[in-house]
């Protein structure tokens, strides 16, 4: 409507001022002089007012950029005036002027809200631009860097030269492991830069975070677990001995002083010999166990070399099916790419998946149609894994936790040795091991 109206406002001042021409270019050629003169006049008058005219709008247009430039929202255009596509000019210029007003408002609301975030965030964040100055640090990094304020790479050579030379290119690293040590103690800090561009500009993206304090919470949280299980087995074992011992000794026993039996009665002599037999089966069976705790720190490095995943699985397959429990479950492998190999120490990997095996086998018990599913493969990431899937009776939401702690069962027998010995072994070859349990519970072996 607006520019509608100015366009009818401009058409009317060009139509009178052609008009005007003519008229007067009529009075001159017949030698009318006085009306022609004037007729001139009216024109250098009308051609002043369209030049007013425009400019006056282009005045407001560019009056009101220049304020919007400068984030200046107070500028308001009257709207009650004579000419009235000026006064729905202004009405529409201060309507847009609210408008833009509002998004600003919204958008410095909104960076104030992402800016508190990252205030608040337990990891470090800051920006550096191309020639070296940081943008934008967080408290949290300048507290774990122990330096403030951060304006300028450079300032890292004070905190570390080591840590300065890993940005002094200023170019972009993945994820580095990086020690950091000053008065305040030892850190291990996490880093990445990445590289981002916004509104044009090339900038590097850093994250700091601090994984010392998480690396001891959870290797405390790991040495209370294996203290539970250690003192629940051996106080399982010792206790009947203890038991067992005391009712033996009684027989030899009255009060505080030795007593030498004149005579055993049958029962005694079969609760005695009972007893020993006991005694001698929970020594066993606490030697067994020290021996499983000796063998779990004691693995030897893994002896790598490539192994085709069709062999091995083969080789897996074969044994589970030898044994000669469980013979209704049906077991299958999967292999994609058909070449696959895995660099690995055989004998090792053999006995992590012929342990998920034999587990597998026991979920399935009184199952149905129960299945193993030995899968290896190469995942989005582009590295090679190999899954273990059944259908069994799964693992306890509660227990999925424990599993993998040295010495943890459910069962009735057995150490409790087979996970925590598998994630060991995984671990040495630089992989890792992961469970999902549902309708069907998935071990995950996955190697770098």
């Amino acid at each position: 409507m607006v520019s509608r109206n100015i366009y009818l406002q401009l058409v009317f001042r060009v139509i009178l001022m052609t008009l005007t021409i003519i008229i007067s270019t009529y009075f001159f050629f017949n030698d009318h002089y006085v009306a022609g003169g004037i007729g001139a006049i009216i024109m250098i008058f009308q051609t002043g007012a369209l030049i007013e005219y425009v400019n006056q709008t282009n005045r407001k247009i560019a009056y009101f950029f220049d304020a919007i430039k400068n984030e200046d929202f107070t500028l308001r255009f009257p709207e009650k005036l004579s000419v009235k596509s000026l006064e729905e000019l202004n009405h529409s210029l201060n309507m847009l002027n609210s408008m833009i007003q509002d998004i600003h408002l919204k958008k410095q609301a909104q960076e104030q809200y992402y800016q508190e975030i990252l205030r608040q965030a337990d990891i470090g964040i800051f920006t550096i631009n191309p020639k070296g100055h940081i943008l934008y640090a967080n408290p949290t990094v300048q507290e774990l860097l122990n330096y403030r304020p951060l304006n300028h790479v450079k300032q890292l050579n004070q905190v570390d030269k080591d840590l300065y030379a890993l940005f002094a290119d200023l170019q972009p690293f993945g994820n580095t492991i990086f020690k950091l040590g000053n008065e305040r103690g030892k850190k291990e800090l996490s880093l990445k830069c990445t590289p981002i561009v916004i509104e044009g500009q090339q900038l590097l993206l850093v994250v700091v975070h601090d994984i010392h304090k998480e690396l001891d919470e959870k290797e405390t949280d790991s040495w209370v677990k294996l203290i539970r299980v250690l003192t629940h087995e051996i106080m399982n074992t010792i206790t009947p001995i203890t038991s067992i011992s005391e009712s033996i000794l009684n027989y030899f026993k009255k009060g505080t002083n030795p007593d030498i039996p004149t005579h055993f009665s049958e029962q005694q002599i079969k609760n005695t010999t009972k007893g020993l037999e006991v005694i001698k089966e929970q020594g066993s069976d606490l030697m067994s166990f020290v021996q499983s705790y000796r063998n779990f720190l004691s693995i030897p490095e893994p002896d790598r070399e490539l192994v085709p995943a069709n062999a091995l699985l083969e080789k897996i397959t074969l044994l589970l099916n030898e044994q000669k429990e469980h013979s209704g479950i049906t077991i299958k492998t999967q292999i994609e790419p058909i070449g696959l190999e895995l660099y690995i120490d055989q004998k090792q990997l053999t006995q992590v998946l012929l342990n998920l095996g034999k587990n597998a086998k026991q979920s399935l018990e009184g199952i149905d149609d129960g299945y193993i599913h030995f899968t290896a493969g190469i995942n989005a990431v582009n590295k090679k894994y190999i899954q273990v899937t059944d259908n069994g009776a799964g693992i306890p939401e509660n227990l999925i936790d424990e599993i993998f702690v040295p010495f943890f069962t459910t069962k009735n027998t057995g150490t409790g040795i087979g996970l925590s010995l598998s994630k060991q072994i995984m671990r040495l070859h630089g992989g890792s091991i992961n469970v999902s349990s549902g309708e069907k519970t998935v071990f995950t072996l996955t190697f770098d």
